[in-house]
């Protein structure tokens, strides 16, 4: 039985919560859809070789397996969990203002770490407002989700053509834009209260122990750690093969875009399809997208590869939010959140530091590597399948 119906009757919604959220949603987006693409940009314009952008890039990503999963279970603690919001986005704009100073390898590695401590509740915290919201209310996941892709998209198109104008040293100030958007939108995020619900639901339905549960995270995380190549020197191949800043975003946006559309129609997919189905699926797709990139399929190529992030990305996370929901208690939603945030955060560091010594050693053959990274993915993702409980009431 799902946790939905589980869920205690909490009274009416936050006076526009969709609204709301889909700001507060859209805000972290901002941020990364400037950062993700075209950070490894900027740090192109300090002199710094791939193995360098690899450790700088995957040091935030170590420093949130740290913290993620201790301020997302503080978050569950709190009497009022989005308010951990308008300190993280806080403390990340003072990071984005010292990286101004930063010069060198060490000091933009410290600073930078410090950063994704900061921002690391940030995105789980957000997540679980939303399902809280499908939880007590029943409102539809993936229509306020998709805001924050489109805000990606806005951010990268705009990115691109700034970078085309200004070059990369336009990246800092777009970064502290989007990180005073999201301390704003840290005021604006609905007012939820705390976990806490009665001792009769905390001891019915699911729990964050079970071994399926983290396996099936874990396969989802590995296969999103398989596009950390892509994330880390797509935009400086693109730049190298002639293409301009608003190409490159356009190849970003046609990605997050294909990534709106599947959010767009989610509860459609979740009545058509099972979670697992859409995982699986997903993580096969991930297999094939990255067989196919080294290929010379020129820029409609790549175009369409990027398309495919629909699946290698949005079925996933769809399949995973539809598995929290089945599977954790109210009371763990941050807490899952943040071990999930975990699993993706230690296995995309992992990947990006590699990336740097592979893309050197490989160049585009790297790419092969991460094809057989997804398939670990897949692997694991199977194994959470045959491993889950098989009564009813325990979600199997």
């Amino acid at each position: 039985m799902s946790l939905v119906s589980q869920a205690p009757d909490r009274g009416a919604a936050p006076r526009w919560f969709s609204q709301r959220s889909a700001l507060v949603c859209s805000a972290p987006m901002i941020v990364n859809g400037t950062v993700l693409p075209f950070f490894p940009v900027w740090l192109g314009t300090h002199a710094l070789g791939d193995f360098e952008i690899g450790v700088i890039l995957a040091v935030p990503l170590l420093m949130r397996v740290i913290f993620a999963p201790l301020l997302t279970m503080l978050a569950d603690r709190l009497e009022e969990r989005t308010s951990i919001l308008l300190w993280s986005g806080l403390l990340c704009l003072a990071t984005a203002i010292a990286l101004i100073w930063s010069k060198s390898f060490w000091p933009i590695v410290i600073v930078y770490a410090l950063q994704g401590a900061f921002l690391s509740p940030y995105v789980p915290v957000v997540e679980a407002m939303l399902i809280t919201g499908v939880r007590r209310w029943g409102y539809d996941y993936g229509a306020i989700r998709l805001w924050g892709s489109l805000a990606f998209i806005f951010a990268t198109l705009l990115g691109g053509f700034l970078i085309g104008h200004y070059s990369g040293s336009i990246v800092l100030p777009l970064m502290i834009c989007g990180f005073i958007v999201m301390s704003l939108m840290g005021l604006v995020a609905p007012k939820i209260g705390n976990a806490r619900i009665a001792k009769t639901v905390r001891r019915a339905g699911g729990s964050l122990r079970r071994l399926d549960l983290h396996l099936v995270m874990i396969g989802s995380s590995v296969v999103q750690a398989s596009h950390a190549l892509l994330y880390a020197f797509s935009a400086i191949y693109w730049r190298e093969l002639g293409y301009s800043g608003t190409s490159i975003g356009i190849l970003w946006s046609a990605g997050v875009m294909a990534e709106v559309i599947a959010f767009y129609f989610a509860r459609q997919l979740n009545r058509s399809f099972g979670a697992w189905t859409m995982i699986r699926f997903g993580a096969t797709v991930a297999v094939c997208r990255w067989l196919l990139f080294p290929l010379d399929m020129g820029y409609v190529g790549y175009l369409t590869l990027q398309c495919l992030h629909a699946f290698t990305f949005a079925f996933c996370h769809i399949g995973i939010q539809r598995r929290i929901v089945d599977a954790v208690r109210e009371d763990q939603e941050a807490s899952a959140q943040g071990a999930y945030y975990f699993y993706n955060s230690i296995f995309m560091a992992a990947a990006t530091l590699g990336s740097g010594y592979i893309y050197s050693g490989l160049g585009l053959h790297a790419y092969y590597v991460m094809s057989l990274v997804a398939l670990t993915g897949l692997g694991c993702v199977i194994i959470a399948y045959y491993r889950q409980p098989q009564s009813e009431a325990s979600g199997g």
